[in-house]
């Protein structure tokens, strides 16, 4: 079974904790996986949440030195076994097959997320951005993102309770945003396409300004990246 069906066939059989039809664009992964920089005699830490059948995780171990680790927290245990499968060679790898929520997190330099926050409810996406935000050392980064126009879109179309629910939603990332976000990328090489959201412990102007800019998006028009873009 490919990978795509394998990921598919989850998405058919749950859809809210998978969240995609399709495993991320290469271009997306890149995105991604932007602040994975290679540090050369440095051991780094590296956390993926929710990574699927690994379409970014290939992009992560590109970047992967010798000395580094690489925590994956998968909650879909065929992913998991699928992941675990790939890497059993590479000591560098731990898979931790469950909710990250209940996972025994270290510290790290890089996180990289890809679960799908739209589907789940306020409270649960902000004790998972708090986790993952609490769990980064000084200096690191977390990217995570999320469909773009699909905020508003929510909004338009929701009444009632589901609407109540959007709302506490994006009130809760909102505020997660306003608070460490210091990039985002629109990703248009993506279907659908996505926004790249790159967060910091905690963001001064300087530091969000630096940050910025020290790792700039390809040519060509791949990717654009929006300053204080909306979520």
């Amino acid at each position: 079974m490919t990978e795509a069906t394998l990921f598919f066939r989850e998405f058919t059989r749950t859809r809210r904790a998978t969240g995609a039809v399709a495993p991320s664009s290469p271009r997306l992964a890149r995105a991604l996986t932007r602040y994975v920089i290679p540090s050369p005699g440095t051991a780094r830490a590296v956390l993926e949440v929710g990574p699927g059948t690994g379409a970014v995780t290939r992009h992560v171990m590109e970047s992967l030195g010798p000395m580094d680790t690489l925590d994956l927290v998968e909650a879909n245990p065929r992913f998991a076994a699928l992941l675990a499968q790939t890497y059993a060679g590479d000591r560098r790898v731990r898979v931790l097959t469950g909710l990250v929520q209940d996972a025994d997190l270290g510290s790290y330099d890089t996180i990289v997320c890809g679960l799908p926050f739209a589907n789940f409810d306020a409270a649960t996406v902000g004790d998972i951005l708090g986790r993952l935000v609490g769990a980064l050392r000084p200096g690191g980064t977390m990217s995570y993102f999320a469909y773009a126009g699909m905020p508003p879109l929510r909004r338009a179309l929701a009444t009632g309770r589901a609407r109540a629910r959007v709302l506490a939603l994006q009130s809760v990332i909102g505020r997660v945003l306003a608070r460490h976000r210091f990039r985002t990328e629109t990703v248009l090489g993506n279907l659908p396409p996505a926004r790249v959201h790159h967060l910091a412990p905690a963001v001064p102007a300087a530091e969000a300004l630096a940050l910025g800019a020290c790792a700039s998006p390809p040519g060509g028009g791949e990717t654009a990246a929006r300053e204080g873009a909306g979520l």
